[in-house]
């Protein structure tokens, strides 16, 4: 700063001033210290910067999985409350395993962030509360934390996963099947939870081989959908669990069509949870429960940034509703 100042025929003060924006400058001195700090080189010094300020202007995003569509525009949508605030986002996935989650989660409050958005993998969140008591503001986003009091944005998954059902009866359906995630997840049990209840208002069974809940992974969703679709009485309807067993079932229910085209397999309605790209292209067109993710990312964020201003702050527990998006594939009427 003091090259700069003597480049531009300034004081220390002056230069303090056009770095960090603050007024009191003539556009022709700005013009003149601006010159100076290009041809120089300047870069402010952020750690000098933070060591009065008492601040690092960054903050922490754990995803479950980088590479999954649903973290996409809730990480953009966390990126932009942030940009608003000066603040530089870090991002890092645990890959759905709570060691990573937590070795990832004490590396940034290490480097002190100023605050931390967690989607959870584990099931014991008690190593953050030093952490929060130390000032580092916490919110957990997709799912509630376990162990301690924090906020958390969530979406309404039981509701929406009864209304994905609740469609499904109201077109005809009464042996629908459904296939999801583990339900040591939060968000997979409350979606079988949502399924259970649209069964159970309208009356209907719900018979041990219409539910299968596990990995993800292609080869177990194709083995289970295969298995509920056979038999002497298959099941006419599928709520899948979220868009990776959603994108699997349209690829068995294409392939089913494709086996027998002097004989073509009866028509399987689907309601899947979470939309996802070109769902609307297909034929039928994929009927989905939609999630915002990026209005789940926006809350989030500025949840965060309200504890930064106001630490005291009581925790809260916010809901984000879903909507059902009728495109075809869950209007499909049963075989007969």
């Amino acid at each position: 700063m003091k090259d700069v100042a003597s480049r531009a025929g300034v004081g220390l003060k002056t230069v303090s001033r056009v770095v960090n924006g603050e007024p009191g400058v003539t556009s022709e001195t700005r013009r003149r210290v601006q010159d100076a700090i290009e041809a120089l080189g300047f870069r402010r010094n952020d750690s000098a910067r933070v060591l009065r300020k008492g601040r690092t202007a960054t903050v922490g995003l754990i995803l479950e999985d980088l590479a999954d569509p649903f973290y996409g525009p809730l990480s953009r949508a966390v990126e932009e409350v942030a940009r608003a605030h000066d603040t530089l986002l870090i991002n890092g996935s645990s890959a759905q395993d709570p060691l990573r989650e937590r070795e990832l989660a004490l590396a940034l409050c290490a480097r002190r962030v100023d605050g931390l958005l967690v989607v959870p993998a584990g099931t014991d969140h008690a190593y953050l509360e030093p952490e929060m008591r130390a000032g580092i503001a916490t919110v957990f986003v997709d799912r509630p934390a376990r162990g301690v009091e924090a906020d958390t944005v969530l979406s309404d998954n039981h509701g929406g996963a009864r209304s994905g059902v609740a469609h499904l009866i109201a077109h005809g359906h009464r042996r629908i099947g459904y296939i999801g995630d583990v339900t040591g997840i939060h968000t997979a049990a409350e979606r079988l939870r949502g399924y259970r209840s649209a069964m159970a208002q309208a009356g209907l069974p719900v018979r041990p081989g219409w539910v299968s809940v596990g990995s993800t992974a292609p080869e177990r969703v194709r083995r289970e959908a295969e298995r509920m679709l056979g038999g002497s009485e298959p099941v006419t309807a599928l709520l899948t669990g979220n868009n990776r067993v959603t994108v699997t079932v349209v690829r068995v229910l294409a392939e089913r069509e494709g086996r027998a085209p002097g004989a073509p397999a009866a028509p399987v309605a689907l309601v899947g949870f979470d939309d996802f790209e070109l769902a609307d292209l297909l034929r039928p067109a994929v009927t989905v429960v939609a999630q915002d993710p990026a209005g789940i990312g926006r809350v989030a964020a500025r949840r965060l940034f309200a504890r930064l201003d106001q630490p005291g702050l009581v925790p809260t527990v916010v809901e984000l509703t879903t909507r059902l998006v009728v495109r075809g594939s869950g209007e499909l009427p049963p075989a007969g």
